[in-house]
């Protein structure tokens, strides 16, 4: 092998290692820059905003309540793992503009400390854009002490724009831990034993 075709493979690993980095990095920033990117474009779409606070729902609280109709409000709840989960009370019947609030329970039934977050959703889905959460433990993430039960309120308003042939809406809440430790998987034995 000549010294002339040595540095030129030289030449040619250094120049696909410089190319290989700056690829690798550019992945790198790429992938880094997805999360705002997506942030705003959801913000722009409004697509993926259930936990958000509603920004409009001052306006709803000040608005004549609607006292010739009544909209029953249906509370549902369901926890993934040991976590206890429910509301205080089944339904509750409202008047458009009227501010109300229902309390939900939470217990961790782990004897370790948790993090948790609620992901609501409504029925019917025309009903969403006209429920407004005041205050809620859906904003933030929630953390659970070993054994610890929470009482947590949910303030809310109907819009009175609500339309007329919705008379039921069910406000549905997913708890869920985040960041779940893995469970350890047993040792494997060796064929034979």
């Amino acid at each position: 092998m000549s010294t002339q075709h040595a540095r030129s493979d030289r030449a040619f690993n250094r120049s696909m290692l410089i190319k290989l980095v700056v690829v690798a990095l550019l992945m790198f920033g790429f992938g880094w820059a997805l999360v705002p990117m997506y942030r705003a474009i959801c913000e722009v779409t409004g697509v993926n905003n259930l936990v958000q606070r509603d920004t409009t729902a001052r306006e709803a609280r000040n608005t004549q309540v609607d006292m010739t109709r009544t909209v029953s409000v249906e509370f549902d709840a369901n926890a993934r793992g040991l976590l206890g989960f429910k509301p205080e009370q089944n339904s509750l019947d409202v008047h458009p503009g009227e501010v109300m609030t229902v309390m939900y329970d939470i217990s961790n039934n782990e004897g370790r400390t948790i993090d948790a977050q609620a992901i609501p959703s409504y029925a019917p889905k025309q009903a969403t854009e006209y429920f407004r959460k005041i205050e809620c433990f859906c904003f933030t993430q929630q953390t659970l002490q070993a054994n610890e039960t929470k009482r947590m309120p949910v303030v809310f308003v109907i819009d009175p724009k609500l339309p007329k042939d919705v008379k039921t809406i069910t406000l549905s809440y997913t708890f869920f831990e985040l960041n779940k430790p893995a469970v350890p998987q047993a040792p494997k034995q060796a064929a034979g034993a």
